[in-house]
């Protein structure tokens, strides 16, 4: 029997189990999927080494504990087609919009639930994967779901009412970064740095900085200020930055998210 059934094998399901096989949080052969392109199923099967299922019903007999991760609008009628079958079942959902409170109406007597989110990074193991604080899984099962979890990127417990804000940034803004990170190595490019280097200098500058936060606990400001001298050339730039609006621009970003 497989620890872990994929409902659905798409870009991010595909991205969580070769993740979890490539830091040997499970073995291929402990997970298995479901999807209907059989095709592509057992072309992806072939290439990870995982399990392919012919059927919904066989995926969920074969397997400890299910992830959900078809498209959001596809969730009630898997459930509906599942039924009683999910009863005794922990069920670990990455659709967006299915927390805790949307399954309430649709879950069998006995399925338990976690709601994640995870973001593209994860495909690198540096995802930031949250973790809806409201959840029905044991004890057991849950620290499970952190440890598989935690070898593909950082956990963060979200309370139910701020998911959709944390996922705006998790999930959206690592385009906003893309974007980032092609105005400055343009800007290189335009100096004379050749586009490879350009890519390179911009993300590790990116990665660096974010890794030094992330261990060093310090608020970004103060960062900023080891790095601002006084009359210096950088804080040039920050000032340059504000006066073209950077801050309201990456709010005004997650708003357009949040109002739509």
């Amino acid at each position: 029997m497989a620890k872990l059934g994929f409902i659905g094998m798409g870009n991010m399901a595909l991205a969580l189990t070769a993740g979890f096989i490539e830091t040997e949080a499970l073995k291929p052969q402990e997970i298995a999927a479901f999807a209907p392109h059989q095709d592509k199923l057992k072309k992806n099967a072939g290439r990870l080494g995982f399990v392919p299922c012919t059927s919904l019903q066989e995926l969920t007999q074969s397997s400890e504990a299910l992830v959900m991760a078809c498209k959001p609008v596809q969730v009630e009628g898997v459930l509906k087609e599942l039924g009683e079958s999910l009863s005794g079942k922990a069920l670990l959902s990455i659709a967006s919009g299915w927390d805790f409170e949307a399954y309430a109406k649709h879950l069998p007597q006995g399925a338990r639930l976690q709601f994640i989110m995870p973001n593209t990074p994860v495909k690198v193991h540096e995802g930031a994967l949250l973790f809806e604080d409201k959840n029905s899984l044991t004890e057991e099962e849950h620290a499970w779901a952190v440890k598989l979890f935690s070898s593909i990127g950082k956990i963060v417990e979200i309370p139910s009412d701020q998911m959709d804000i944390a996922s705006a940034i998790t999930g959206c803004a690592p385009a906003f970064v893309d974007l980032f990170i092609e105005a400055y190595a343009d800007v290189a490019v335009k100096y004379g740095v050749n586009r490879s280097q350009a890519y390179t200098l911009v993300s590790q500058m990116i990665e660096g900085s974010a890794a030094l936060q992330l261990a060093t606990g310090e608020h970004p400001a103060a960062l900023k200020d080891e790095v601002c001298s006084p009359g210096g050339t950088t804080i040039r730039g920050v000032c340059a930055l504000e006066e073209h609006g950077f801050r309201a621009a990456c709010e005004a970003s997650i708003d357009a998210i949040m109002n739509s």
